[in-house]
């Protein structure tokens, strides 16, 4: 544990939770505001006329790509950082206003913080890492809370082990255990699961997902996975350059994009240009809506991959058809390299398909689009 994490960990005296006497209960209104908040770092706009709210039992998830403000917004709601302008409230209670002297220090807001790195302290058993942050308590209602905790998670065989002899995932399930012991007001996750590798990793998420749920935790998530945050999020904001760009629930921000940045987010894209007339544009693919811009406007049309349904030709090998490049295996997918055709033109492109669909190289191919994931914006 470095010196700057064994600062937070004292500050937050559960690895992550200022220290309260009590559960505390489920406030009234927002659990999380964060109101005109600004803020620069020399040249770089870290957050720009940001307004965020969480609801009581929501988990809300900042994404985004490195960079983009973020963490940032998580660090002014845990009171690790002062923002330079706006107001934070947890609750009914005025944590930081910037443009007056009000200032709570993070171990008085009542918030859990859990950060990429499990943060333990190797000295402490499993169970008294739990409790660590709940001394208002008797040793033994301190004692009764951490393996409630820890069973929920299923590290309960683990309480009296030391944190070395776990595993990362174990020792990640140990530190969310130890956030909530003392029932926050709102929990922070600071990318917590990035370090596992991909099959721990969606076990995580699903165990945490559970027990924050079951204790109805107002949780603010910060990620730069958009699986992750599909999987996790009951509502989504989307950051770039320190600016929400669209907030919304899962299904809308996927289905319902309002910006080129948030498809191309989200995984992979066709893309092909063209002039909305009569309210579509042309493309390889057929005819796309574009009924919400004015005939005449340059426009990109953005299309996923999961849009395209690849049928075989029968007959003979035609190269003055739409044809394979490529196909591989993904698991629960196959990726399908195209060669689009359109009059003289080729236009190269990825398809997805489910399960094993695997054409052979320039197999002639049907190709239809479903237009509910095809995307016309201004060019």
């Amino acid at each position: 544990m470095s010196a700057e994490q064994h600062d937070l960990v004292s500050r937050f005296p559960a690895g992550g939770v200022a220290a309260v006497q009590a559960p505390c209960p489920t406030p009234s209104g927002e659990a999380l505001q964060l109101e005109s908040i600004s803020h620069r770092f020399d040249t770089v706009t870290a957050a720009e006329d940001i307004n965020l709210s969480v609801e009581p039992e929501e988990l809300l998830c900042l994404l985004g790509p490195s960079g983009c403000g973020k963490t940032t917004l998580l660090r002014f709601a845990a009171g690790l950082e002062r923002p330079q302008q706006g107001r934070v409230r947890i609750g009914s209670n005025l944590m930081s206003d910037a443009a007056g002297s009000t200032w709570t220090p993070p171990e008085q807001r009542q918030v859990g913080l859990v950060f990429q790195d499990a943060v333990l302290f190797p000295h402490l058993s499993v169970l008294d890492n739990v409790g660590f942050g709940l001394p208002k308590m008797s040793a033994r209602e301190r004692e009764q809370r951490s393996r409630a905790l820890l069973a929920q998670l299923g590290l309960a065989p683990f309480a009296e082990s030391f944190p070395h002899v776990l595993s990362g995932g174990q020792q990640q399930r140990v530190a969310l255990a130890r956030a909530l012991a003392p029932s926050p007001r709102i929990m922070l996750l600071d990318e917590p699961f990035s370090g596992l590798d991909a099959r721990l990793r969606d076990r995580i998420r699903d165990d945490t997902l559970h027990l924050l749920k079951r204790n109805g935790t107002a949780t603010l998530l910060v990620t730069h996975d958009p699986e992750e945050a599909l999987f996790m999020a009951d509502r989504i904001a989307v950051m770039r350059d320190g600016r929400i760009v669209q907030q919304g629930t899962p299904t809308d921000i996927y289905c319902n994009p309002q910006d080129p940045f948030v498809v191309r987010f989200f995984g992979d894209v066709n893309e092909v240009r063209g002039v909305v007339g009569d309210g579509r544009v042309e493309t390889p693919l057929g005819p796309v809506d574009a009924g919400h811009l004015t005939d005449g406007t340059n426009a990109q049309v953005l299309i996923r991959p999961e849009a395209l349904s690849v049928e075989k030709r029968s007959g003979p090998i035609d190269h003055s058809h739409s044809h394979v490049l490529m196909s591989r295996l993904l698991g629960g997918a196959s990726f399908i390299h195209l060669c689009v055709h359109q009059g003289n033109d080729e236009f190269h492109m990825h398809a997805h398909m489910p399960g094993v669909f695997l054409p052979q190289r320039d197999d002639p191919i049907d190709i239809h689009l479903d237009q509910s994931q095809a995307f016309v914006f201004p060019a």
